[in-house]
């Protein structure tokens, strides 16, 4: 079992997008998938078209106790234990609770024979959830936008992962992802630019479609169900493949070659 946890601390970098639709594309290559949303906007539980979530669906329980797992939610061939705002409150909970920060990886464990792939939806913090969901992770994804506000990111990124190495020493990024790239501003070409120069390994970039992405989760479904065969979902089959490739997983991504 893989554990990839997309993390970024910045908000509006597409993690919650790329969680729901690489998980989709993993899924649909035959890999047994479970999704987690750790972020009390629940945007990744929203985005599936899941709705009434209780608190004791979420990973409130294990992070705050060190419960094992809800039952997941089951839709479009995944598993989703989703989020709701309630989830805030395991922040304070956390708080002082000797090893609390691995309550998560240790529940993860005791499923590993259930699934391939854990994706973890991380919140736009630095805070409580945010370190859960990155110790629990065998490797980090880290989408990056190619605009200022992603390079602008990059410092507090690397000072939380020497923070998180000195507890995990393993931990690797995996992939960095460029998103919401326009290769018709300078700007943007640019910071992928500069962005090439800065991280390794870096993916494909994810171009800035907004409407397609905007409408998928409006109607709760993954792009591959939305959109089959658009430029967007050609994006998210690309980026699933070097996703997997860069974490060593044994699958073959349709329309993508080897």
């Amino acid at each position: 079992m893989k554990t990839l946890t997309l993390f970024n601390h910045a908000g509006g970098v597409m993690k919650s997008s790329l969680t729901r639709d690489v998980g989709f594309t993993l899924a649909q290559a035959g890999q047994r998938v479970l999704l987690v949303d750790l972020d009390p906007q629940a945007n990744l539980t929203d985005w599936l078209g899941v709705s009434g979530v209780t608190r004791e669906q979420t990973v409130y329980n294990t992070a705050s106790r060190g419960d094992s797992l809800p039952p997941p939610a089951e839709v479009h061939g995944l598993h989703l234990i989703p989020s709701d705002v309630s989830l805030a409150l395991a922040e304070g909970q956390m708080m002082g609770v000797v090893g609390a920060h691995l309550h998560l990886r240790q529940a993860l464990l005791a499923l590993a024979d259930r699934y391939d792939v854990v994706l973890i939806d991380s919140p736009p913090s630095l805070g409580q959830l945010s370190i859960l969901g990155a110790l629990a992770a065998d490797h980090l994804i880290v989408p990056v936008p190619t605009r200022q506000k992603g390079m602008n990111a990059l410092a507090g990124l690397s000072e939380a992962m020497a923070t998180y190495r000195k507890l995990r020493p393993d931990l690797t990024v995996a992939l960095y992802v460029p998103t919401l790239y326009d290769s018709r501003r300078s700007h943007d070409r640019e910071a992928y630019a500069a962005l090439q120069g800065l991280l390794s390994p870096l993916a494909s970039p994810i171009a800035d479609r907004g409407a397609v992405w905007n409408d998928s989760s409006s109607a709760g479904q993954p792009v591959g169900v939305y959109a089959p065969g658009s430029p967007v979902h050609r994006d998210v089959l690309t980026v699933t493949a070097e996703i997997a490739r860069a974490v060593g997983l044994a699958v073959q991504i349709p329309g993508v070659g080897a």
